[in-house]
């Protein structure tokens, strides 16, 4: 299984702005820095995504994150690959893991590209919330799993690059 975090806050990102001729385009930008974490996880055999929401990209929130994949992949030998970020090397995340059967495999280093759930977030990045201002972040949260969900299991490991076997596994 692959876990990765992402940040949405109330402006998107901008891929595109159009404008008429001679006119200056329009980026309306909020003001706003309030901002949620989304954590996935994707399971590269089977393609199912689990999704938690947190406020802050932290230990706290990513051993939540540990304990919801436990819950729901109970019973599974769960190998975990993630990045080598502060809330993942962590004593207590290290401890939990280990505590709850959850083998973690680190990336190496400055190596996101290697994650495929960063497959699943440039889609919903791209294509789901780019370009659109979003009143508040619940919308842009409800979006996302709207767009995820909705997927089949085949979508989602061909986001990943898992069909495509472009995507790689730590030894």
């Amino acid at each position: 299984m692959f876990s990765d975090a992402t940040i949405l806050t109330q402006t998107p990102p901008l891929r595109a702005c159009w404008s008429k001729i001679g006119e200056q385009a329009e980026v309306p930008i909020t003001g706003n820095r309030d901002h949620r974490v989304v954590f996935g996880a994707l399971n590269a055999r089977t393609g199912a995504v689990w999704l938690d929401e947190a406020a802050q990209w932290n230990q706290d929130a990513f051993q939540e994150h540990l304990r919801s994949i436990r819950s729901w992949w109970r019973g599974w030998k769960l190998v975990l690959v993630v990045a080598r970020g502060s809330p993942h090397t962590a004593k207590r995340s290290r401890q939990l893991a280990a505590q709850s059967g959850i083998e973690m495999r680190f990336l190496p280093t400055a190596c996101p590209e290697l994650n495929s759930v960063e497959g699943l977030w440039r889609h919903v990045k791209g294509r789901v919330l780019a370009n659109e201002p979003t009143p508040d972040l619940s919308q842009s949260l409800g979006r996302v799993h709207d767009e995820l969900f909705q997927m089949t299991p085949t979508q989602h490991l061909r986001l990943a690059g898992v069909l495509s076997g472009s995507f790689w596994l730590p030894a």
